[in-house]
């Protein structure tokens, strides 16, 4: 392997983008990507450990040719950097961040969603009836498996991870971590957004990518603007969660013990 591969592998923000680089690493890096890769259909959030490759042939798409249309919108901004870059804050920082942001932006949403949907439903029963009633459907399970998720990251696991986060750096004691370490509910939260992920994908299935039908009044137009939102915001929110502070919470776990602490 020459220098310029084991640069690119170390994740060197300086370099082109690689085909063996995981999609959360890229969307890290660039995320103005974004975006694109949600119109190219390639999943970065749950699906963010996978290669970019791997994920361009999931997805019946040509690696060259996808990597060469990423790197075109790249080099308009070879910064293309977060106002802050949240792989470089600490844990708890982070965390703090979701919290405030993410977690806070999802509870109200989804309840603008419901009232939403409630009037278009009552609006454009005889005409869409069918959809709106399958897209209540899984809005409402998507919105009961989120509410159960945000609590158990804000009772469990995010104190978890200020805690260890907090006890490396010397501001706290030791702490007593659920089931004994942050993997398993970490582990645990992943299969639900991974849930999450799916119903998100059968939401924007079911409205045609959120296209309007020809009778849509503006409270339709609002419903559909609302929920791409909300799509839009779980995708950063996972993003964060999955491909930076788990991972580097696992890993600093594993330093504390790693030092005998």
């Amino acid at each position: 392997m020459n220098a310029k591969s084991d640069e690119q592998k170390a994740g060197n923000r300086g370099n082109a983008i690689w085909p063996e680089q995981t999609l959360g690493e890229l969307v890290t890096y660039y995320p103005r990507l974004r975006t694109r890769l949600e119109q190219m259909g390639i999943d970065y959030c749950c699906g963010g450990k996978r290669s970019l490759a791997e994920a361009c042939r999931q997805a019946g798409l040509d690696p060259e040719a996808t990597m060469a249309d990423l790197e075109k919108i790249r080099a308009q901004d070879p910064s293309a950097a977060a106002a802050t870059d949240w792989s470089a804050v600490t844990l708890s920082d982070l965390a703090g961040h979701i919290l405030d942001t993410h977690h806070v932006f999802t509870r109200t949403q989804m309840a603008r969603i419901g009232m939403l949907l409630d009037k278009v439903q009552n609006a454009h029963r005889a005409r869409h009836g069918d959809m709106l009633g399958a897209l209540r459907s899984a809005f409402e399970l998507l919105k009961a498996d989120l509410e159960t998720h945000l609590m158990k990251e804000e009772k469990i696991l995010f104190p978890a991870i200020r805690g260890i986060d907090g006890f490396m750096a010397g501001r706290n004691a030791r702490p007593e971590v659920h089931c004994g370490s942050v993997f398993h509910p970490i582990r645990q939260m992943e299969h639900e957004h991974d849930a999450a992920g799916a119903l998100l994908a059968k939401m924007r299935g079911l409205t045609g990518n959120y296209r309007l039908p020809d009778d849509a009044c503006q409270t339709f137009k609002a419903l559909y603007e609302a929920l791409a939102a909300l799509e839009s915001d779980l995708h950063e929110h996972i993003h964060l969660e999955n491909n930076i502070l788990f991972p580097a919470s696992v890993k600093q776990e594993e330093a504390m013990g790693e030092k005998g602490l």
